[in-house]
């Protein structure tokens, strides 16, 4: 798939918000509350899930490496049960915590790197998750491809260490550095992301892009 150009504004369709669900015990399977759909509250198709696409993340276009759905499920809904991380805050207003440092390379800048990632809303709802796609996305960093909140959380800057790979961060963005006091991810009047909102994020950087190598 082609490195899209698009902006970090970029609109893309709505999205019911995701209850956080909690695995049951001794059971591999779990249940996704469904996303809506025109014709029915409950049920979303295959197509319109692939329509969706990564709002959040504009400027990035999904990795190939296609992983094991269970597992991925797993993380997925780890990510959203971890415990409760001490954010440490910066000039900018961002706020991180590392859950594991890693011990890969940093982050390079204005190259290509996978991530996985959950992301929630400041009251737990979770929007949206790489996990539940069963691959990582591929994201340029550094250079304004995605929200400033994640460049300068991934990447690092004004404080805030970079990631390394293998290491899973925390990151809290406040609106300033998100989207604003404009709604986002909006398709005929109708938006995913309200104005003014704080987003949760929880970074695992996989690896950097082997496209980048030459």
């Amino acid at each position: 798939m082609a490195v899209s150009t698009l902006s970090p504004t970029f609109m893309t369709p709505k999205l019911r918000t995701i209850q956080p669900i909690r695995p049951k015990p001794n059971s591999p399977t779990f249940k996704v509350t469904a996303l809506s759909s025109p014709n029915s509250p409950n049920i979303i198709s295959k197509k319109q899930i692939c329509q969706v696409g990564l709002g959040l993340l504009a400027g990035a276009i999904v990795g190939s490496t296609t992983l094991d759905a269970n597992a991925t499920r797993i993380e997925y809904y780890a990510t959203v049960a971890d415990p409760p991380c001490e954010f440490s805050y910066v000039r900018s207003g961002l706020g991180y915590c590392d859950i594991s440092v890693g011990s890969g390379p940093e982050a390079p800048f204005g190259e290509l790197i996978n991530v996985h990632y959950t992301a929630r809303f400041d009251d737990g709802i979770v929007f949206d998750s790489s996990y539940k796609r069963a691959r990582p996305l591929t994201m340029r960093i550094g250079v304004g491809k995605v929200i400033k909140g994640l460049d300068q959380g991934i990447f690092g800057g004004e404080g805030v260490p970079p990631m390394l790979v293998g290491g899973k961060r925390k990151l809290q963005i406040p609106p300033h550095l998100a989207y604003g006091p404009e709604p986002a991810g909006c398709f005929s009047g109708d938006c995913n992301i309200p104005g003014n909102a704080t987003l949760i994020y929880d970074i695992n950087f996989v690896n950097i892009y082997k496209g980048n190598r030459k």
